[in-house]
């Protein structure tokens, strides 16, 4: 569902990213783990095409999302190619970016209306399934400024799924949540695992919630995976020194 070939990001003389291969399979859940500057969230900002990158392909279902096909090679994409297949995207992110004037099922409704065509009673049946989904029935009428961080996180959730994505990004969601709110948000994510067969690429710095939910753990080192596999295989015997020492400095923090 997901493919990176050599991708290459760089500011500069920083290389973020360094020939990166990566491959996602349909409905496999996938985290990212490693230390800060190691190129995770980086990751995820070029799928959602608010990164540019300087070198390689990256395909999304089969189709490649900031180049488009000319005759036998490729060239860069139109805005319209890239709109076209970044809507089989949805992200949520780190600080919500839910819009502040609207309330939780406006907040749903914009985007199904708006970009795909919905009917306004389509788009509210369908905003209401997914608020009830993530435990927000009772909560729709509601601005962002009278929710909590995790009530928040989990209508960001409800407003990305009602774009049906194929594929789901989640960058650091509850880092900025209390920890009496973080199960909310990681029991909706768990329930989206075991629901619905989307495609889930995460990044996460919750090590136990990622062995709990991840079909693979990869754990990125310098702009490239410097080790993957199973959640058990990574946590209980990991082969490389730099994941050894990740994983380490990790448990002294818990």
């Amino acid at each position: 569902m997901v493919s990176f070939r050599k991708v290459t990001k760089s500011y500069g003389s920083l290389t973020v990213l360094d020939s990166l291969d990566l491959d996602v399979a349909e409905g496999e859940m996938v985290t990212i783990i490693g230390p800060s500057g190691s190129g995770k969230t980086t990751v995820l900002r070029m799928l959602m095409t608010l990164e540019s990158i300087n070198g390689g392909v990256i395909y999304v279902d089969g189709e490649p999302l900031t180049h488009m096909p000319k005759g036998d090679h490729l060239v860069p994409a139109n805005s319209r190619h890239v709109r076209q297949i970044r809507s089989k995207i949805g992200m949520c992110f780190q600080q919500f970016n839910l819009f502040p004037h609207m309330t939780a099922l406006e907040n749903c409704m914009e985007g199904p209306v708006h970009v795909l065509g919905m009917s306004k009673k389509d788009a509210r049946e369908r905003a209401e399934d997914l608020l009830a989904m993530v435990g927000m029935a009772d909560k729709r009428d509601q601005h962002p400024s009278r929710l909590s961080g995790g009530q928040q996180q989990r209508v960001a959730i409800a407003r990305a799924l009602a774009m049906r994505p194929k594929v789901m990004l989640f960058d650091e969601v509850t880092s900025a949540l209390d920890p009496e709110v973080i199960g909310e948000v990681t029991n909706v994510i768990r329930k989206l695992v075991s629901e619905y067969n989307l495609t889930m690429l995460m990044v996460t710095h919750q090590m136990g919630f990622a062995k709990d939910i991840s079909d693979r753990i990869c754990f990125f080192y310098g702009g490239k995976i410097e080790e993957q596999g199973s959640p058990d295989q990574l946590f209980s015997n990991p082969q490389k020194e730099r994941t050894q020492q990740f994983l380490s400095a990790v448990k002294e923090a818990m």
